[in-house]
């Protein structure tokens, strides 16, 4: 392999850390970049970026590379946490990792990266890259981890990108990562994954919006029951506010005593409840009892703001839907699906949206708590194809 210069996003983790030192290993110029994305919070107990950049810099030492702090907070605050709020504000629920990707990790550092001479850069994201000699593109894979696999995050990335990335952990098992981290004596070999969103922390996610979003309380309503039944509709409770809540959640709704009307009958007042809808034009959250609700399943969604890997959608030869899978959130298994592409402005389901180039998924199989806001991925094996924006999901 030829020496190349390689800039490292060294967040203090273990998985960024073996990154550069299995780069340095195979002879490369490695030059490790400490990203600072938020700084609301600096003397917050929450905020572990002080600790994260001593981490990252004890690696630095250990694997005798050397470290720059740079400090993206102002692009971070404009590209990523403007749209958050946002979206949390219209009663959506948005990933901001996905565009903490697109925005930041692979645009403002990849940037800085090249400004410095580099000529790739490498992150510790559980993912692969593969170019395709026939087709002349650059393909994402998953990361040979299934567990710890991360392409549903790097969704949005275009081939520019991913042809100056490299995910070198993407080839491993945490586990094993791990054991190399030790092996070394890597000091944060052991340290805790990250979890969550970057600028919330371990904070309550609640008390963190309360700073941003103002309050506005209205109506639980009960969805339970049959449309016919008088019960239909019937308050048992008040939100805070409708972006504190995402569909299919179960906790934190302070409803948990309420039996639905006529529980005794039907033997079902030990089933949780769960956000099943949220109405913000009459600003109303409907909840549901039973895992299984009719409203918490969906066999089909509408999808904006796509981005293909390729550059292009995926299509059948014969121009009809396209057989793939999907993941409509992390963790997820892929689903068989249908897949048509569609070319829209200013869709109704999103509201003052001037977002184009959607696409429509059918899912043999009902998909539970298909939440708009989220991002629906897709799959042809282990291949990402790119993904969009769930607008609305329908039964």
């Amino acid at each position: 392999m030829t020496k190349q210069r390689i800039v490292v996003g060294l967040s203090g983790g273990v998985d960024s850390a073996v990154t550069a030192h299995l780069l340095k290993q195979q002879g490369h110029d490695v030059v490790g970049i400490f990203m600072k994305n938020w700084e609301d919070d600096d003397n917050s107990e929450f905020c572990s970026s002080r600790q994260d950049f001593l981490d990252a810099a004890s690696v630095a030492d250990v694997l005798g590379i050397e470290i720059e702090h740079v400090n993206f907070a102002a692009e971070y605050k404009d590209r990523v946490f403007a749209e958050f709020l946002r979206e949390y504000q219209a009663g959506r629920t948005p990933n901001p990792d996905i565009l903490c990707n697109a925005e930041i990790k692979f645009k403002a550092f990849l940037d800085h990266a090249m400004r410095l001479g580099a000529e790739k850069i490498a992150t510790g994201h559980y993912a692969r890259v593969r170019f395709n000699a026939p087709t002349g593109k650059h393909e994402l894979l998953k990361g040979l981890d299934p567990s710890k696999d991360q392409s549903y995050f790097l969704h949005r990335l275009n081939q520019a990108q991913l042809s100056k990335t490299l995910f070198p952990v993407g080839e491993l098992h945490k586990t094993e990562v791990r054991r190399i981290a030790a092996e070394i004596g890597l000091p944060n070999a052991k340290k805790k994954d990250s979890t969550g969103i970057c600028f919330i922390g371990e904070r309550p996610f609640r008390e963190f919006l309360n700073r941003y979003i103002q309050k506005e309380p209205g109506p639980i309503r009960d969805a339970t029951p049959p449309a016919g039944d008088k019960a239909h509709g019937r308050v048992i409770g008040q939100h805070v506010g409708l972006s504190f809540y995402t569909l299919g959640q179960r906790q934190g709704l302070g409803i948990g005593g309420v039996k639905p009307k006529g529980a005794a009958r039907g033997g079902g007042e030990h089933q949780p409840w769960f956000v099943a809808r949220k109405d913000v034009e009459k600003n109303t959250l409907w909840v549901v009892q039973g895992h299984e609700h009719p409203w918490l399943q969906s066999h089909q969604l509408q999808a904006l703001d796509a981005s293909w890997i390729a550059g292009d959608p995926p299509a059948a030869a014969d121009g009809s839907p396209l057989r793939i899978a999907a993941k409509t959130r992390y963790r997820q298994a892929d689903a068989p699906c249908l897949m048509a592409v569609h070319d829209t402005h200013q869709n109704a389901a999103v509201e003052n949206s001037q977002r184009t180039a959607g696409f429509a998924l059918q899912f043999p199989q009902a998909q539970w708590a298909v939440t708009p806001g989220q991002s629906a991925v897709l799959y042809d094996g282990d291949v990402c194809l790119g993904g969009g924006v769930i607008a609305s999901a329908q039964a």
